[in-house]
């Protein structure tokens, strides 16, 4: 039984009536949902920080912060921003729907709730999240450094492996909003769509310097970019042509000289870890040293004294 209970899906449920509460949560527990209760915009966003549901049940109406301020926050949490928001509201004009949409969520009930129709529209809704993050985890899982962009330079996603590759590259936890308005400029450049598909770039922020390959629009106002690391290769020829290296094991040992972890220089180079440590292996040997302190030592005075 604890098993069972574990896979339930949770459903954050974001509403200031005490009624709404308590009848929503009853229809979503008997339904097979955990239900989590957040009185109010801020309430939702305090627990978010902590918990992550699969689903986001929205009141539109609340005093201090209403759902539509308070759906924009939520998007804006990394870990929140791909959580699919379903609105609950009495408002029905068109205007109202719009907002919602707008701040970023992706459907809209009208209360009295109809518990069919709600239950439906969340086993939709997970659905179609799942097989989204199903699709992202084998992007990253098969090594692919991949970055969605808006034309306002907002990030629509990234995989793992593209935001880690961005983080070592510009120095910082939070460098794909950096990147991605780099990105803006560069497709306002060329009237957005107009830039082929293949066409390339390098942004040097701080080493590695990254290459983005604009792989074509995949919806309206997003366009998807392929990421590499890249580096000047000075400092790994150097080392080659020093240690009788094969260029990989050059390139590998230079960002070892740089004081890259192995997780780093698999972003940067495209390799797994395992293969990583492979190269290292052969290094160590080829160097004469048993570690990676040692190799970084020899591999910082060959490259100082080009």
């Amino acid at each position: 039984m604890a098993d069972a209970a574990q896979s339930r899906d949770i459903v954050l449920l974001v509403d200031d009536s005490p009624e709404a509460l308590g009848f929503l949560t009853d229809a979503l527990e008997q339904s097979g949902f955990s239900v989590l209760i957040a009185t109010s915009g801020q309430a939702a966003l305090n627990i978010v920080d902590r918990i992550t549901p699969d689903l986001i049940l929205l009141d539109a109406v609340m005093p201090a912060m209403d759902g539509f301020a308070t759906c924009r926050r939520l998007k804006a949490h990394p870990a929140i921003s791909e959580i699919p928001v379903i609105f609950m509201t009495g408002l029905t004009e068109t205007e109202h729907v719009v907002n919602a949409l707008d701040s970023g969520g992706v459907d809209y009930l009208t209360k009295p709730i109809n518990i069919d129709e709600l239950r439906a529209r969340i086993r939709v809704h997970l659905s179609n999240a799942r097989s989204v993050q199903s699709a992202r985890v084998a992007l990253d899982a098969a090594g692919r450094h991949l970055l969605a962009v808006k034309s306002d330079g907002s990030i629509h996603w990234s995989t793992p492996q593209a935001t880690r590759l961005v983080n070592a590259a510009t120095g910082n936890d939070d460098g794909l909003h950096m990147v991605a308005q780099h990105i803006a400029c560069w497709l306002a450049a060329r009237n957005l769509t107009g830039a082929p598909s293949g066409d390339a770039f390098t942004l040097k922020l701080q080493q590695p310097a990254l290459e983005l390959t604009f792989l074509g629009a995949i919806g309206p106002e997003e366009f998807l970019f392929r990421l590499t690391g890249s580096s000047q290769h000075t400092g790994a020829e150097a080392l080659r042509r020093h240690f009788a290296l094969t260029l990989r094991e050059s390139e590998v040992l230079e960002w070892i000289a740089k004081g890259k972890s192995n997780r780093d220089i698999g972003d940067i180079l495209g390799l797994s870890a395992r293969t990583v440590n492979k190269h290292l292996e052969q290094i160590y040997v080829k160097l004469g040293v048993e570690n990676r302190a040692s190799a970084a030592v020899k591999a910082t005075h060959v490259m100082h004294a080009m």
